[in-house]
């Protein structure tokens, strides 16, 4: 019979994608066929599943460290935000519509057919099943029709352990508020909290686990230190980059623009593990550096508006000082768009604006189309001659004289453009920076020599690691061996 559990947290950004990637790993180093589940997410952090849809980065992740394919049943209603009051709905790994938050809530109900039909999918055959709820149960303003947290839970009959942060403080009052406000069917689904990212000697919190078992009745799973290896994971809440420290002193400064709807930006992540490279991430009211040798533009779920707000915060003038210094530019997905001379969106696919003027490093222009592009991707770098590993998820086409210098080829087709110089490139895909060999070649171009780091071999070294710290500091035989409900 396959057994379940259910993290979820006292609120946004508590550790628990990262938590459950490392049970994943441990359940699977004890050889626990083990698969991971998230019924609802909220991410413009997406990845291509081995099945063909989109997915929550995170879930993918912990389909790695479960060391099995990763599916769309995996996170089977995905939210990816595309203004400040809406997002398009992908329902097992497929567009199903656009929503506004309110209206959003309307169709719940509907989707949590779909989130139980996935569920009995990813649960078959499988020993252990670890669940990643959303946000926190305690915001019990949007409990009716719930389908990320308890509704779920109850639903399915999962019991659920909750994670606290320590780190953010007001822990104990966290978990015990939470218990006070839960309704009762829904306190009763909880077994048990884990407190997650403590720093210093874990036994001067020993008062505040007793404090909060007597107020709540929940035994303690274990306190969790911080663990530095979840920086060597690919992040998927864009609440991580508000936390990225800038570095210094480095051989090569890479500068990434913060887009209001900045998409995929773990596509950065093997550059940043770079000894030699600085990749400092700029937000809106700061000038990209001066002292940049590259900029490079990342993914977009709004081209258009984030191309406005690229303006708006002058970014425009500074992209045009590098390049005449002789910077380099790389475009990813819509940042490549934004690379060109024009955008079009005749059909007001992002919005009301549907045509806008290009940044005009490339002479390329791009017209939006309904149809979406999501796929898994073998492909070769006609730049540095070396194999590349990635995907694409986007909407548009782009043609233009500068494709005719196409940097890569994808599964035999040409696909992006590069400048007659060179120094400026743009492609579709998404991953081509955690392809060693041509990180490799990137950096050496640009006069950093040392070999690349091994990017996915690190990957797979922190999973090990953050199981193995876990497997010290939590009672996992209790932990995996709850039983579900009646």
């Amino acid at each position: 019979m396959t057994h379940a559990i259910m993290l979820q947290g006292t609120g946004s950004d508590v550790g628990k994608s990262v938590l459950v990637a490392g049970l994943c790993r441990l359940a699977r180093n004890r050889g626990l066929t083990v698969r991971p589940f998230k019924p609802q997410n909220m991410s413009n952090n997406a990845a291509v599943s081995d099945d063909g849809g989109e997915i929550g980065r995170a879930q993918w992740l912990q389909a790695l460290a479960c060391g099995v394919p990763s599916s769309v049943h995996m996170n089977p209603v995905l939210l990816k935000p595309q203004s400040e009051t809406g997002s398009q709905i992908i329902v097992q790994g497929k567009v199903w519509g656009q929503a506004k938050g309110r209206d959003y809530q309307k169709f719940k109900a509907q989707l949590l057919d779909a989130v139980m039909a996935s569920w009995e999918i990813v649960r078959d055959g499988a020993d252990l099943v670890i669940v990643e709820g959303a946000g926190s149960p305690a915001e019990i303003n949007l409990r009716a029709g719930d389908i990320a947290n308890m509704g779920f839970a109850t639903r399915a009959n999962v019991p659920v352990v909750l994670v606290g942060d320590i780190d953010r403080g007001g822990v104990i009052a966290s978990i015990v508020g939470t218990h006070a406000i839960l309704q009762p069917e829904d306190r009763e689904m909880i077994k048990g909290y884990i407190i997650n990212k403590f720093r210093g000697d874990i036994s001067l919190f020993d008062d505040g686990l007793r404090s909060i078992t007597r107020f709540t009745g929940w035994p303690s799973f274990g306190v969790v230190p911080w663990l530095k290896d979840a920086s060597r994971l690919p992040a998927e809440d864009s609440v991580v980059l508000e936390r990225l420290v800038k570095g210094g002193g480095r051989p090569l400064k890479i500068a990434v623009p913060v887009l209001d709807r900045i998409a995929n930006f773990d596509d950065f992540d093997p550059l940043m593990a770079e000894p030699e490279v600085d990749v400092v991430m700029i937000r809106s009211g700061e000038s990209l550096p001066a002292d940049a040798g590259l900029v490079i533009i990342p993914g977009s779920k709004s081209t258009i508006a984030d191309l406005l707000r690229f303006r708006e915060n002058g970014w425009d003038r500074d992209l045009e000082i590098h390049r005449r210094r002789g910077g380099h530019i790389i475009g990813i997905c819509g940042g490549y768009q934004m690379l060109g001379r024009t955008v079009r969106d005749p059909d007001g696919i992002e919005g009301s604006v549907t045509e806008i003027d290009g940044l005009g490093h490339l002479d390329i222009d791009t017209v939006m189309e309904p149809e979406k592009t999501v796929r898994n991707v073998e492909a070769h770098s006609l730049q540095f001659d070396v194999p590349l590993q990635g995907y694409e998820i986007h909407l548009g086409r782009t043609t233009g004289p500068d494709c005719l210098r196409p940097t890569v080829r994808i599964n035999g087709a040409a696909d992006g453009a590069m400048s007659e110089d060179r120094k400026v490139f743009g492609t579709y895909m998404h991953g081509l920076f955690g392809a060693d060999a041509f990180r490799t070649a990137l950096l050496r171009s640009m006069g950093i020599t040392a070999d690349a780091y091994n990017y996915n071999a690190g990957v797979e070294t922190a999973l090990d690691s953050i199981a193995c710290q876990l497997s010290e500091v939590l009672d996992t035989e209790a932990l995996f061996a709850i039983k579900t409900q009646g």
